[in-house]
């Protein structure tokens, strides 16, 4: 048995088949003119040494370093750990390493963060944005998750379709009094899908939007929202824009004596992954995040690879692209569970 010797390189290859460097290069790169019975044999003694590429040596071949980078907005968040599996996943199969950065809700961060990125030599960047912002040209090539509605967007989740799922499924209960609930109305993404509920409210039906951001900076980050006395306004549907707000609303309401799904009904965004393990479980829509991640990754690679399969470099006209995907938008899914049903009357003193 060959003993493996990490960190072998071409010439030690190139010595124990006796053939050149340069055709040890061209095999394991895939160039060159290298018949594939001896392209076989390099991989396969290159395995056998352990012979692991040098991502510098590779960047100054190609122009690339294989690697990705990857903004994301809060990693607290529990949404935000599954986009980053699902593009790690995705830029795994696509041959390239990702690194992750976390803006931490703040425009400044986030500039921050991309620009280290950049200096770290990244062949492209995957922004899911702080809210409300827009990305302009950042000086290599960018692919954007946020929402169909938000300038230079590559592909997302459909919002405003999932906004419209969740009120016809609550309308098929007879809900006819819905509160809309999001946490800023900077925020695009809460936007459309406040904006396809609204789209979708059944004849002689009613909505008003509450923002709890709007709410704390009146009465104090974590105070109540003041849902008890929605109810007793005969409030019977209480849609949030994530399962985390949707859960807020579940406990505040349960402490104020009413029953869930008996006499309102509440739903979420997201399917986090306690939304189906909190009692009752939640009714939410979820995102097809392999797939947004797939179509983000794929769009982002045809901009990195169109101009460097000579190894020349990028170009500014590239460099600064914004990867564009063959469709915009990847539907939602309406995922019904206890905390949703038809409504009943309810007296509160």
């Amino acid at each position: 048995m060959a003993t493996t010797r990490t960190g072998s390189n071409l010439s030690q290859i190139a010595a124990t088949l006796g053939v050149s460097a340069a055709t040890v290069s061209n095999a394991l790169s895939g160039k060159g003119r290298v018949s594939a019975e001896l392209a076989e044999k390099i991989r396969a003694t290159a395995a056998e040494l352990g012979y692991t590429p040098s991502l510098t040596g590779r960047a100054l071949r190609t122009g690339r370093t294989g690697v990705l980078g990857l903004v994301l907005p809060d990693i607290a968040n529990p949404l935000f750990p599954q986009i980053a599996q699902a593009i790690d996943y995705a830029a795994s199969n696509a041959g390239y390493g990702v690194l992750i950065a976390d803006s931490r809700g703040d425009v400044a961060t986030q500039t921050d963060a991309i620009n280290r990125l950049i200096e770290r030599g990244v062949d492209g960047i995957v922004i899911v944005p702080r809210r409300g912002t827009r990305i302009a040209d950042i000086g290599c090539p960018v692919a954007v998750i946020d929402s169909p509605s938000t300038p230079g967007n590559t592909v997302s989740a459909d919002h405003w379709q999932g906004g419209q799922a969740i009120i016809e499924h609550l309308a098929s209960f007879q809900h006819r009094k819905f509160l809309l609930i999001g946490n800023n109305p900077a925020s695009n993404v809460q936007n459309d899908r406040i904006g396809g509920m609204r789209s979708r409210l059944p004849e002689g039906g009613h909505a008003d939007v509450f923002w709890i951001e709007n709410h704390e900076q009146r009465h104090g980050k974590g105070s109540l929202l003041g849902l008890r006395e929605k109810v007793k306004q005969g409030f019977t549907a209480f849609a949030a824009v994530s399962d985390l707000h949707a859960l807020r609303a579940l406990t505040e309401l349960q402490r104020a004596g009413v029953g869930v799904p008996e006499h309102v009904s509440v739903t979420g965004f997201d399917d986090l992954v306690w939304s189906s393990v909190v009692t009752p479980g939640l009714t939410t829509v979820r995102m097809d995040m392999a797939a947004i991640a797939d179509i983000a990754i794929a769009a982002l690679v045809r901009v990195i690879e169109a101009d460097t399969t000579s190894g020349s470099d990028i170009p500014r006209t590239v460099a600064g692209t914004v990867a564009a995907a063959d469709r915009s938008s990847v539907p939602m899914q309406l995922v019904v569970r206890q905390t949703s049903g038809p409504p009943t009357g309810i007296i509160l003193s």
